[in-house]
């Protein structure tokens, strides 16, 4: 009797120090991520600190309590080229116009994750990150699978969609999941202070980034335990 009066209490003992509810509250922060655990952030907008702003910086919250690295980088306000399908590309390895995309392409792939903002204009993102994008991705040719990726989008209500489809073309087509939140991925206003005002708007760009945050933990574990998936070419 004694001694099974001692194996319950050794028992409780036990229970108490592995009480779950202490335990997340202690390691409420998350352990230290991978170090290719970093999210490349692009701001289309032509404004440093306007809306798209606002909601891009309400992730790198997120990011920041979850370990993982970030940088952001205003592309929206720089003089940058189209495309001219010179396919340059294929014999320097980068691309014929050798500007901040160039940069952008080194860092896109040490990243396993990046984050495309945009203001809506006429139903579109602006012509800035779209130029951005078409280069960004035709010109480098390391494998983009499995990095996630995301867009948000500033504007209206209506013309967000499309312009949230185009965004999201670039991911899907190469192999990279596409990270989701609580509803479009999207803040209306104009100005800085307005995306403040769109409560629900950085509720699903805080939710955004936790999902994208366990998108790259997951998929990093998945990597060392199973490898990634093959692809027929």
């Amino acid at each position: 009797m004694i001694k099974l009066m001692d194996d319950l209490s050794e028992q409780q003992n036990m229970m108490i120090e592995c009480d779950p509810l202490q335990d997340a509250v202690e390691n409420s922060k998350p352990e230290k991520c991978i170090s290719t655990c970093k999210v490349l952030l692009l701001n289309g907008s032509p404004h440093t600190n306007g809306c798209t702003s606002t909601a891009l910086n309400e992730m790198i919250k997120i990011f920041d309590l979850e370990n993982i690295e970030t940088e952001m980088i205003h592309v929206g306000s720089m003089d940058i080229k189209e495309c001219i399908a010179c396919d340059k590309c294929t014999e320097l390895n980068k691309c014929y116009f050798d500007d901040v995309v160039n940069e952008l392409a080194y860092k896109f792939e040490a990243s396993a994750g990046i984050v495309v903002g945009s203001p809506v204009y006429y139903a579109s993102p602006t012509g800035v990150i779209m130029s951005v994008m078409n280069r960004l991705f035709y010109s480098t040719h390391f494998s983009k699978q499995m990095k996630i990726g995301a867009s948000v989008i500033c504007g209206g209500r209506g013309d967000n969609t499309s312009a949230f489809d185009m965004l999201n073309k670039y991911f899907y087509i190469s192999g990279m999941p596409i990270a989701s939140a609580t509803y479009c991925n999207q803040v209306h206003g104009t100005y800085k202070d307005d995306g403040t005002l769109y409560i629900s708007g950085l509720h699903t760009t805080r939710n955004l980034a936790r999902n994208m945050s366990f998108m790259i933990k997951a998929f990093a574990n998945g990597r060392d335990k199973f490898g990634f998936p093959s692809i027929e070419k």
